[in-house]
């Protein structure tokens, strides 16, 4: 598939996808017998991306990045899609969000981050508030000119790791013709601030190692110079820095399906039953046709999105397709690759049984698969007047 892609482009794909098989391939088995990824391994990541002049790839070059656009970094996320999440988080892609930082905050935050110097976590999920954020509880009220935050958050990546976390928690509410409306704003927490406590969340049987951490606020208070972007525009700093994190859900699906893939193919023309390679059975060619008819198409989907971003047209609707569409095919190429290798595709022996757990977790984060095909269907009707 070569969505008009350059000789550059091509070559940043190459080069990622060298770099996983090479610095991230060997590592897995370890990271998913002990769910740890060691501490020694993390950091020889992050030097060799460093080196490699890919961290903070989505940061602009005035800033320190290397200035990768939509349609790039999407190259990047698609071949890093191919290894564990636990270990690829190491090549470093900092929350974009941070370019919201001003004055101070950009030496404190900004600039450390993209250095690879310090990490950050993105906190917005709660017990009681999944893809609806504006019924979030947690929440922070004013007191002698400081912030004071309470509340819980869930489900949060990359916490375990994080040197500071950026949180959106409800600051104020506004009655309308619909009912009461949260006013949200964002703000850049570190760890060990007293009264923030960062501990071990669910175990799940997607992405291990790649951990998802319990973020607690008691009465933990802040200054104003710890506000990210305005009080109360939280919605705006959103909209703003973190409209296209689908896409690297979409991208990453894409890689993993193509890993998938490959161990199909491959199987599939070296295993021989009643006499003859299994491949030749339509039963499995015509999976294999499927399967990567289906890749293609979300491969193109996700990297139509991003080119649009590039060209700076609408894409919530084509990002949302994206989404939907590649982390669903994600789910039947896994789940195909397993019955063409039979019952070792269910074995550890392979990394099929991984893919296959990992697959799930896709149709639910950064905006299930029903928050998608509402983004979809809405666009489409809205200028209708439905």
């Amino acid at each position: 598939m070569d969505y008009g892609l350059t000789d550059e482009h091509r070559m940043i794909a190459d080069t990622v996808r060298s770099f996983v098989e090479n610095e991230i391939y060997p590592h897995e088995q370890l990271v998913e017998r002990t769910g740890e990824v060691p501490h020694e391994i993390a950091q020889e990541i992050k030097r060799k991306t460093k080196e490699l002049g890919f961290y903070a790839c989505n940061f602009p070059e005035r800033v320190g990045g290397a200035g990768l656009n939509h349609l790039e970094f999407a190259l990047v996320e698609r071949e890093l899609g191919r290894g564990s999440m636990a270990l690829t988080h190491f090549f470093g892609r900092p929350q974009n969000i941070l370019m919201a930082c001003e004055g101070e905050q950009v030496d404190r935050y900004l600039v450390p981050a993209v250095q690879g110097d310090r990490m950050d976590a993105l906190a917005m999920t709660e017990p009681g508030a999944g893809s609806d954020i504006r019924g979030m509880k947690c929440s922070a009220r004013r007191d002698g000119g400081d912030w004071v935050l309470n509340g819980t958050k869930h489900f949060i990546s990359g916490a375990d790791h994080a040197d500071f976390v950026i949180v959106f928690v409800a600051t104020g509410e506004d009655q309308t013709e619909r009912g009461p409306k949260k006013r949200i704003t964002a703000f850049l927490v570190d760890r060990g601030t007293p009264g923030f406590t960062i501990r071990d969340g669910y175990k799940s049987v997607s992405h291990r190692g790649y951990k998802n951490m319990i973020l607690e606020f008691d009465d933990c208070r802040l200054p104003d110079a710890q506000v990210l972007g305005k009080v109360d525009g939280g919605f705006e700093v959103m909209n703003t820095w973190l409209y296209a994190t689908r896409i690297t859900v979409a991208t990453m699906a894409v890689g993993r399906a193509r890993r998938v893939f490959d161990l199909a193919l491959g199987h599939a023309a070296e295993r021989e039953q009643f006499g003859q390679k299994i491949g030749k059975f339509q039963g499995v060619s015509f999976q294999l046709a499927d399967m990567v008819t289906e890749i293609d198409a979300a491969d193109l989907l996700t990297l139509a999105a991003a080119d649009r971003l590039d060209k700076g047209l609408p894409a919530n609707r084509e990002i949302a397709s994206a989404k939907l569409y590649a982390s669903e095919m994600l789910a039947r190429v896994t789940d195909r690759a397993i019955q063409i290798h039979g019952g070792m595709g269910l074995m550890d022996d392979l990394p099929l049984e991984r893919f296959w757990r990992d697959a799930r977790v896709e149709r639910i984060w950064d905006g299930t698969s029903e928050i998608q095909r509402h983004i979809i269907s809405r666009d489409l009707l809205r200028p209708l007047g439905a």
